[in-house]
C-alpha cells in the first residue's frame, strides 16, 4: 500500500475576494481545512499541506473541494509556476544561485536548457519542466517524481485554463491555422 505524503501548493482563486460573504467557512466545510488562505491585491491563494499519495492526487483533490464550496469559486492556476528565473531554479533546489549560473553558462554541465523568454535582457525564464528533465538526465536529481509532479502542473495549469469556451476555441482556430501552412 502506497504512503501518504505531505504536499505544499496553492491554489489560485478567482470569482471571490476578501470580501466574499462565509468564504473562510464555506472552504473549511467544503475540505479545505488544510488550507492557508491568503489575498494580495483582490486575488484569494490557499496554500495547502495537503497528505495523499501522490502530488497529482492532492492537487485534484483540492480543486475539487474549493469547487464544492458554497462561494461559487474557480481554480485559476496551481503554483508553484512552470516559468522560472534563475534564482526560483536555485531556490527550489535548494542550492546556490551561482551553481546555477554556472550550469546555464555551461561551465559546470552541458546543455542546460535554453529559456523559453525574456522578461527582459537580463531576466530569462525557463520552463520547469525543461529544468526538471535537464536535472534528471544529467543525475543532479535522481527521483523521477520531481519530473513527473513538474509535467503534471503543466498540464493541470493547461487544463483548467481550457475550461473557458473562448479560450478553448481560439486555440482551436489557431492551432488549425498553423497547421495549415506547416
Amino acid at each position: 500500500m502506497k504512503k501518504s505524503h505531505l504536499y505544499q501548493f496553492t491554489l489560485i482563486l478567482k470569482n471571490i475576494d476578501e470580501n466574499t460573504p462565509d468564504l473562510e467557512d464555506s472552504l473549511y466545510d467544503a475540505g479545505c481545512d488544510d488550507a492557508l488562505i491568503n489575498y494580495s491585491n483582490g486575488t484569494v491563494y490557499l496554500d495547502f499541506d495537503r497528505k495523499a499519495h501522490s502530488f497529482e492526487k492532492a492537487v485534484i483533490s483540492a480543486i475539487k473541494d474549493v469547487h464544492a464550496a458554497s462561494v461559487e469559486a474557480e481554480v485559476a492556476s496551481v503554483a508553484p509556476e512552470n516559468l522560472v528565473t534563475e534564482s526560483e531554479i536555485a531556490k527550489r533546489l535548494e542550492i546556490s544561485r551561482q551553481t546555477v549560473s554556472l550550469w546555464i553558462k555551461g561551465a559546470r554541465r552541458k546543455h542546460f536548457p535554453q529559456p523559453i523568454m525574456r522578461l527582459t535582457e537580463k531576466s530569462p525564464l525557463w520552463k520547469w519542466t525543461d529544468v526538471t528533465r535537464w536535472l534528471y538526465q544529467n543525475k543532479i536529481i535522481n527521483n523521477e517524481t520531481l519530473v513527473e509532479d513538474a509535467l503534471f502542473l503543466e498540464n493541470i495549469n493547461a487544463a483548467l485554463e481550457e475550461r473557458d469556451k473562448k479560450t478553448r476555441e481560439t486555440r482551436h482556430h489557431l492551432l488549425e491555422e498553423i497547421q495549415l501552412h506547416i
